[in-house]
């Protein structure tokens, strides 16, 4: 049976079917309301990472739509600096709804250089369409809340203050010292070509320690394209230097002159190499490390500079800004700042370096023109009281680094190693021939000298390399190897800086016995090692020598045993008759403790006439080597250098 209304009619099938659907649709919308806005907002955030932005809707505060694609470029015109890296994005909780406006709160997280973090809220507000779809109110303060249109991200880095390296005495080698820019006035200068040539003169007339090299080819140029009343700076010269060149230069027509400030090491050669320099990044620098420097950075190179620069130059300072194009269109910033991380200043390296030492050690090589090294040690404790390094390329540390035959001066390793043995004292007479055969090589003297026979003690202060050659299978394969790790030798040393303790000969053949014995053959040391020895022997017992105190080292060698005592007093006579009676007579009459000490001539080729010059010795509580590369006689060059720093040291 089918019952019928009044006034109501049947609906077609097909119609009523479409009805449904409509209905179904309705009730589907309207379930799902409170979720729209929720996932307009989770779309947003996903394009905002992405840049694609086209399935959201978005409308300007008025309600007037915003094109998808003008969004996303916004958002990454607005990021600036910082549009490479994308923030790290997401919802805090569900929207809150009211009629037909909605608003999430939005965490953003900024990954900043340095692995800093920048994080902050922002709220999103939706409004819903007469469509029922919900979209994005877009406004630049979506991205960052100072934002306005037009605005861009900036970044800036603080960089925080460089630490300094101390001395001894806890007081920066660096620090601020007078200096004197010398300098040209364009109308004031009569001739400047030959003003030129005279300032060329004067600058070579002075000290290359003083005055660094001054290319003046460019002068000219320069006057000429400079203002008529500029300051054409010439060269900056520390203020000693200036006073001594000054009654040369300050009457030249046109030359001017200002006072300034700059931190310096006290001289210009003062432990360079070991110091290191403080110089603008380099193109290397940026590539090797692009997370850690950036143009016009101040990086350390060399030595303590470079080994510590991290320590040194501590962790720059990051600030996140707004700025907005100018009228060049180059970006200018607003003042505003909305993000800051403080720098944070690098910390100090403490060294064992004593200022007067080492200044007696520059000065003592300074008129040496060869390549030349001298390291000096205190006995008591291992502090290495001063590193100098002569004439050499630029940063290279001779005083660390060599890697070259020790000569003679390893006699009193040997010596050492034949009276722990037994197998000679210093009173028994040892024979000095002219030369000696050793398996078909001939081992001869220096100039050809023989002793004849003579006390072991003579042998040693008269430096018989044939009475030694002659002793070496006393010492047996390794002996000699043995005898020098007691001084330290081959150790690993955690000094500072890298450091070369020496290879020392072993298990050789007769002839290679022989050599070794005279420091020849394989046995390659630097002067660090050699004055470690020294010290070892003079104080009786080895203490790896340091040079940085703070940040303390990692793994310092441990300390040696004991050192025989008859052996090494008997040693150290041998070491005094060297002065008094044997190749270093020249420092019988230095100023201040008795020196003791052994001088050293090595061959570092196959013809005699090419050697090194060295001496290892000690006057008080202080060792110390000296080498000069081929510097020839050890009593021609070595030994001057040594008087030179003792006379100078401090009484």
């Amino acid at each position: 049976m089918h019952l019928s209304y009044p006034g109501r009619r049947r609906l077609h099938p097909a119609l009523a079917l479409l009805t449904a659907t409509a209905l179904a649709a309705g009730a589907l919308t309207g379930c799902s309301s409170d979720d729209g806005p929720k996932d307009m907002v989770d779309a947003f955030l996903t394009g905002w990472r992405s840049g694609d932005l086209q399935k959201v809707g978005f409308v300007d505060p008025t309600g007037a739509k915003v094109p998808a694609a003008d969004v996303a470029r916004e958002i990454r015109e607005l990021s600036g600096e910082l549009a490479a890296t994308p923030p790290a994005l997401r919802r805090t909780g569900d929207p809150t709804v009211t009629k037909g406006t909605a608003t999430a709160t939005v965490a953003v997280e900024w990954t900043l250089p340095g692995d800093t973090r920048w994080a902050y809220e922002r709220p999103v507000r939706l409004t819903r369409g007469r469509d029922d779809r919900w979209q994005v109110i877009w406004e630049p303060a979506v991205v960052q809340e100072q934002l306005t249109r037009g605005d861009r991200l900036g970044l800036r880095r603080d960089t925080g203050k460089r630490a300094a390296v101390l001395d001894a005495a806890g007081q920066p080698v660096v620090a601020p010292r007078p200096v004197v820019r010398v300098g040209v006035q364009p109308n004031e200068v009569t001739d400047i070509r030959r003003l030129s040539r005279q300032l060329d003169s004067a600058f070579r007339a002075i000290r290359p320690a003083l005055v660094p090299a001054v290319d003046l080819s460019d002068l000219p140029k320069r006057v000429a394209e400079a203002e008529p009343g500029a300051f054409v700076e010439v060269v900056t010269l520390r203020r000693d230097a200036y006073l001594q060149i000054k009654p040369r230069i300050y009457p030249l027509s046109g030359t001017k002159f200002r006072d300034d400030t700059l931190d310096l090491a006290p001289t210009r050669e003062f432990a360079r190499a070991v110091l290191g320099t403080v110089d603008p990044a380099q193109a290397d620098d940026l590539a090797k490390f692009p997370d850690r420097y950036v143009a016009g950075d101040l990086v350390g190179h060399g030595g303590l500079q470079g080994r510590h620069d991290e320590r040194l130059r501590g962790v720059p300072g990051l600030a996140v800004i707004v700025q907005r194009p100018g009228e060049d269109g180059k970006l200018v910033p607003t003042g505003d700042e909305v993000f800051r991380r403080e720098p944070q200043p690098g910390q100090p390296v403490k060294t064992t370096l004593d200022v007067a030492v080492q200044n007696a050690a520059d000065s003592a090589l300074r008129p040496e023109k060869r390549r030349s090294a001298l390291v000096a040690v205190r006995v008591s404790d291992g502090a290495v009281l001063a590193a100098a390094n002569g004439p050499g390329p630029a940063g290279e540390n001779l005083a660390f680094t060599a890697q070259v035959p020790p000569g003679s001066t390893f006699k009193m390793v040997s010596a050492l190693g034949l009276l722990d043995r037994g197998a000679v004292t210093p009173d028994a007479p040892v024979d000095c021939p002219k030369l000696l055969p050793v398996e078909g090589r001939s081992f001869k003297n220096s100039d050809d000298f023989a002793l004849g026979r003579v006390p072991f003690r003579t042998d040693f202060a008269k430096s018989c390399n044939t009475a030694f050659a002659a002793l070496a299978p006393q010492l047996g394969a390794d002996g000699l190897a043995v005898t020098g790790r007691a001084l330290g030798l081959e150790g690993q040393w955690d000094v500072g800086l890298d450091a070369f303790t020496g290879k020392v000969s072993a298990n050789g053949g007769g002839t290679e016995q022989a050599a070794a014995a005279i420091g020849q053959g394989t046995t390659v040391v630097s002067p660090v090692a050699m004055a470690g020895a020294t010290a070892a022997v003079a104080r009786g017992r080895f203490v790896q020598p340091k040079l940085v105190l703070d940040p303390a080292p990692a793994k310092p060698a441990a300390s040696g045993p004991e050192l025989k005592a008859e052996s090494v007093t008997a040693l150290r006579a041998m070491m005094r008759e060297v002065v008094t009676a044997g190749t270093a007579t020249a420092l019988a009459d230095v100023p201040g403790d008795p020196v003791n000490g052994k001088t050293g001539t090595a061959e570092y080729d196959n013809n005699p006439k090419n050697t090194h010059a060295w001496f290892v010795g000690w006057q008080g509580d202080v060792a110390f080597a000296v080498f000069v590369e081929k510097g020839g006689a050890s009593t021609d060059t070595a030994v001057p250098i040594v008087e030179r720093f003792l006379r100078a040291l401090p009484r």
